[in-house]
């Protein structure tokens, strides 16, 4: 298993920034039809839990929004560790949109 591990900064109050990043994995998922399936994201106050699956390997992490920033940390298999790089940046660029403003 790889580590991802993700910090995407913010300057919103906590409860808009929690409002905006709610639902990432399932905006991942319209986005990459084909390659994101099988979307489960559970919230508690703060702190979430997301699971899916890319080209069928099962991805699965906890996404907390802090302060001032979203920490997003998740294990993947060491068939996609490979794709650790583009998965990273994909995840960090759509945050970062849901965040701006």
């Amino acid at each position: 298993m790889a580590k991802l591990d993700i910090n995407v900064p913010h300057n919103l109050p906590p409860a808009e920034a929690l409002s905006r990043i709610q639902g990432l994995i399932k905006k991942l998922q319209k986005e990459q039809q084909g390659m994101v399936t099988d979307v489960s994201e559970k919230w508690d106050g703060n702190e979430g839990e997301f699971s899916f699956s890319a080209k069928g390997f099962d991805l699965s992490g906890k996404i907390k929004v802090e302060e001032n920033n979203v920490v997003i940390n998740g294990d993947l298999p060491f068939a996609l560790s490979f794709f650790k790089g583009t998965i990273s940046r994909v995840i960090e660029e759509k945050a970062g949109e849901l965040l701006s403003g």
